[in-house]
Order: C-alpha cells, then structure tokens, then sequence
C-alpha cells in the first residue's frame, strides 16, 4: 500500500497553505496551516480520507510540517486535535513546538 503513498507536496498561497499526499484514485490527505509572520506556523486541520486509513499519512504530514518547521526555524502551534496528539506523542518534537 505504501505507492499510494507518494511524495507529500507542499502547496502555499500568501500565508495559508497545506501539505498533500494524493492516491492513485484522486484521494487526497491534507494538513492545512497558516503561517504567522516567519517565525510560527499555525497547524489548524488534519483530513485523512478513508483511502488512506491506517497507512500513516496523518503522521506522515505532521512530521513533514515538523522538519520544515526545523529547517527555517519556525515554532509550531498545532489547534487542530490529531496534529496536538502527535506532538504529545513525540516528546523529540519539543524543539518546535510553541510553547
């Protein structure tokens, strides 16, 4: 299962954006953010779509925001539910995590 898990895309639009996984059968997962000046990003939503249930994408979207975030130094404060459970879930991603 994982070819449908193909490379996450980024796709950005003044300060809103979102990170995209797309399937072979037009499904999309996103993860939708706004930044906030260039030091904060702001996670508000997570949708993984049945499609992809169970293969990680969620995951796979929260960790791509979180290397991207370490990479151009911004902190990240994740409202939406699935995103604040990862962070709890990785205490590793503590660097970027706005407190």
């Amino acid at each position: 299962m994982s070819e449908q898990l193909a490379e996450i895309e980024l796709e950005e639009s003044g300060s809103k954006g979102r990170y995209v996984l797309r399937g072979p059968d037009g499904a999309e997962a996103e993860l939708t953010f706004t930044t906030v000046g260039d030091q904060q990003l702001i996670i508000d939503h997570t949708g993984v779509p049945d499609a992809f249930r169970g293969q990680g994408a969620g995951l796979r979207l929260v960790s791509r925001a979180v290397e991207d975030a370490r990479i151009s130094g911004r902190k990240i404060i994740p409202l939406c539910p699935f995103a604040a459970a990862q962070f709890r879930r990785h205490p590793e991603w503590a660097d970027v995590l706005k407190q």
